[in-house]
C-alpha cells in the first residue's frame, strides 16, 4: 500500500482554521467561479473534451469487469453545472441524478440539461452534510470534489455511498494528486491535494477496495497528475 500519508489533521487541514470556515472558505470560492466549462476547470476548459475522453475509457473499463455494475442509476457528485453527466453520464445510464452545494451551479445544470431525459433528481448540498438514498445507485461518480473535504468527512461519506450502492456498485473517483506524499493544502479555495498513497489510505480506512485504477493521460506536465480510480466497499473477509 505503501507508506502512510503524513497526516493533515484530522478534523481541517489548515491551521488555525475551524470545520466551520475550512467549508465556509471553499463555498464561498466556487460562489465566485463562472457557470460554464471553464469556471468548473479552472480555466482550463479547453481541456474538457481531453478529460472526458479518458474518462469514458476508463468508464467502459469498468463495465466490462467479469461483475460489472449495472447502468440503471449514477449520480454525479460535485456535478457543478453538468459537464460529466451531459458529456458523458448520460449516454451509459438510464438516470442520472447530480448533487452540487452551489445554488447557482445548480440552476444552470437545470438549464443545460434540460432536453436529457436521463437527468433525475438534482440536489443542493456539500458532500460533508449529504446522505445518498440507501441501495439505489450502480455507479456514484465523484470528480474535482473530494479535496474540498476533510479526512474524517470525507471517509464518513465513503461510508455513507458504500450503503447507497447497489450489488456490485462502484464508486468512481477522479481526482488531483501530489507528486510525493504529503498533501498539499490551498488556502486560498479551502482545498487539500492528496497524495496518490493519501488516496489509498482514505479508502482502506472507509473499507473499500480498488478494483482499478489509471492516470489521466495528455494532460499539461504543469498540472497535478490526476487519477481515476474505481473503488467499492469490502464485504468479507476474502475481499
Amino acid at each position: 500500500m505503501g507508506p502512510t500519508e503524513p497526516g493533515i489533521g484530522k478534523k481541517v487541514p489548515i491551521e488555525g482554521m475551524t470545520e466551520n470556515t475550512f467549508y465556509s472558505g471553499g463555498a464561498n470560492y466556487w460562489a465566485t467561479q463562472e457557470a460554464s466549462d471553464n469556471g468548473m476547470l479552472g480555466g482550463l476548459g479547453h481541456l474538457s473534451e481531453i478529460e472526458i475522453q479518458n474518462s469514458e475509457q476508463f468508464l467502459k473499463s469498468v463495465l466490462r469487469l467479469t461483475d460489472p455494475p449495472g447502468t440503471s442509476r449514477v449520480i454525479d457528485c460535485g456535478a457543478g453545472i453538468g459537464r460529466i453527466t451531459k458529456n458523458l453520464l448520460q449516454r451509459y445510464f438510464k438516470v442520472v441524478d447530480l448533487v452540487d452545494q452551489d445554488p447557482k451551479f445548480i440552476d444552470r445544470a437545470k438549464e443545460n440539461l434540460k432536453d436529457i431525459a436521463q437527468v433525475g433528481e438534482l440536489y443542493c448540498s456539500g458532500l460533508q452534510l449529504f446522505t445518498p438514498n440507501p441501495k439505489t445507485y450502480d455507479v456514484i461518480w465523484c470528480q474535482w470534489v473530494l479535496c474540498y473535504m476533510t479526512d474524517d468527512d470525507l471517509i464518513q461519506f465513503l461510508q455513507r455511498c458504500s450503503s447507497a450502492l447497489l450489488p456490485n456498485g462502484v464508486m468512481i473517483i477522479k481526482e488531483n494528486t501530489t507528486r510525493g506524499n504529503a498533501p498539499d493544502v490551498d488556502e486560498s479555495d479551502s482545498s487539500v491535494t492528496r497524495s496518490f498513497n493519501g488516496f489509498l489510505n482514505i479508502f482502506k480506512a472507509a473499507n473499500m477496495k480498488v478494483l482499478q485504477y489509471v492516470k489521466q493521460k495528455n494532460f499539461p506536465r504543469d498540472l497535478y497528475p490526476v487519477w481515476i480510480f474505481a473503488v467499492k466497499p469490502i464485504t468479507s473477509a476474502s475481499d
